[in-house]
C-alpha cells in the first residue's frame, strides 16, 4: 500500500472532520450543549463552562463516513485480500464507534441532569464490557487472529489460553478507555497525546504490512487532527467522554488487532501515568489525610504549579513522541 495513499486517506478524514466540526459546533452552541465544570477542579477552568462539549460526536460521524466509504470500496473488489481489507476493518470501527456512543450517553446523561455525574459507573461499566467483550470474541473465533502477545524488547510471544485471553482483552480495554478519559483535562492534551499513539500504532501496521490497521488508523490519524484545530487552547469545543471512549477503544482495539497490547506500557505511557497519579493520590490520602499532588490527575498538579495548558500540552506531546520511538524499537 502506497504512502500516497494512506497519506489521502489522512487528508481526507481531516478535511471531512473539519467541515462536520464547522457544522456541529454552531449547533451544539445553540442546543446549549455546555461544559459543566467540576467546582473542586482548577478555577481556571471555570471560564471554560459552557464551551461546546460532546465534540467527539464530530470523531464517529467522521469515521462512519470515512471509514463506511473505504469498507464498502475494499468489498465491492473482485480481489480476495482487497475485500478481506474491508471486512476486517469493520470489527475496528464498530468497537470505536461503540466506546464513543456509551460515551456520548454518558454525556447526554450530564447535560440533561445539569451534573458532572453523567452514567452510573455500573452502567457504563456495563456497556464497555459488552463492546470489549464483543470485540474479544470477534477476534478469536471470527477472525482467528490467534491468542499470542507480543513481548516488547523481548522479541518474542506469549500463547494464551482462551480462558485467560478475553479477560486479558477485556482488562486492556477497559484500562486504556479510562487512562485515555483522564488524560483529557485540559484543552488539546488527550487529543494531541492520543493522535502521536494512533500514528506509531499506524507505522506498525506499515512495518508489518497489515493494511487495515494503515487504513484505519490513518483514518482516526486524520479525524483526530481536523478535531485538533477546535480543540487545541483556547477550545472552541470539548471532546467530552464522547471522544475519550472513542479514542481509548481505539488504541485499544488497534493494539489487540497488532497483538501488542504490552506495547501500550511505553507509548501510551502519558496515560498510565495520570491513571496513576490518580490511584496514588487516592491511596495515600485515605491512609493519611495528606496529598500526594496538588491535584489530580497529574496535568492539573503541574497546571496549579504554574504551567499554563500549551506547555504541559506541548511537554506531554513530546514526551509521548519519545516513548513512541522507543516503543518502536522495542519491536
Amino acid at each position: 500500500m502506497a504512502l500516497e495513499f494512506q497519506t489521502k486517506i489522512i487528508l481526507l478524514s481531516m478535511v471531512v472532520s473539519i467541515v462536520i466540526a464547522l457544522f456541529a459546533i454552531p449547533i451544539l452552541k445553540k442546543l446549549k450543549v455546555g461544559q459543566m465544570e467540576r467546582q473542586e477542579g482548577p478555577q481556571s477552568h471555570l471560564k471554560k463552562q459552557g464551551t461546546p462539549t460532546m465534540g467527539g460526536i464530530i470523531m464517529i460521524i467522521t469515521i462512519l463516513l470515512v471509514g463506511g466509504f473505504l469498507c464498502f470500496d475494499y468489498y465491492k473488489s473482485e480481489d480476495i485480500a482487497e475485500k478481506q481489507i474491508g471486512i476486517h476493518l469493520i470489527p475496528l470501527i464498530a468497537v470505536t464507534v461503540g466506546f464513543g456512543i456509551i460515551g456520548l450517553i454518558d454525556d447526554l446523561k450530564k447535560l440533561i441532569g445539569h451534573n458532572t455525574e453523567g452514567l452510573k459507573p455500573a452502567y457504563k461499566m456495563i456497556g464497555l464490557l459488552i463492546v470489549s467483550v464483543g470485540f474479544s470474541i470477534c477476534l478469536t473465533q471470527f477472525f482467528k487472529l490467534g491468542l499470542d502477545i507480543y513481548i516488547p524488547f523481548f522479541k518474542t510471544s506469549i500463547l494464551l489460553p482462551i480462558w485467560l485471553y478475553i479477560p486479558f482483552a477485556v482488562l486492556v480495554m477497559l484500562s486504556t478507555t479510562n487512562a485515555v478519559n483522564l488524560t483529557d483535562g485540559i484543552d488539546g492534551l488527550s487529543t494531541s497525546v492520543t493522535t502521536i499513539i494512533l500514528a506509531c500504532l499506524t507505522v506498525i501496521g506499515i512495518v508489518l504490512n497489515i493494511k487495515e490497521i494503515t487504513v484505519f488508523g490513518s483514518i482516526l490519524i486524520g479525524t483526530c487532527l481536523g478535531f485538533l484545530l477546535f480543540n487545541l487552547h483556547p477550545a472552541k469545543v470539548m471532546m467530552g467522554d464522547t471522544g475519550s471512549l472513542l479514542l481509548g477503544g481505539a488504541i485499544a482495539s488497534i493494539s489487540l488487532y497488532l497483538k501488542m497490547p504490552l506495547l501500550l506500557v511505553i507509548i501510551a505511557l502519558i496515560p498510565v501515568i495520570e491513571t496513576l497519579s490518580v490511584m496514588i493520590q487516592v491511596r495515600h490520602f485515605k491512609r493519611t489525610g495528606k496529598r500526594v499532588f496538588k491535584m489530580t490527575p497529574i496535568h492539573h498538579h503541574f497546571e496549579l504549579s504554574g504551567w499554563n495548558e500549551n506547555k504541559i500540552v506541548s511537554v506531554f506531546s513530546v514526551i509521548t513522541l519519545i516513548c513512541c520511538v522507543i516503543g518502536l524499537i522495542a519491536i
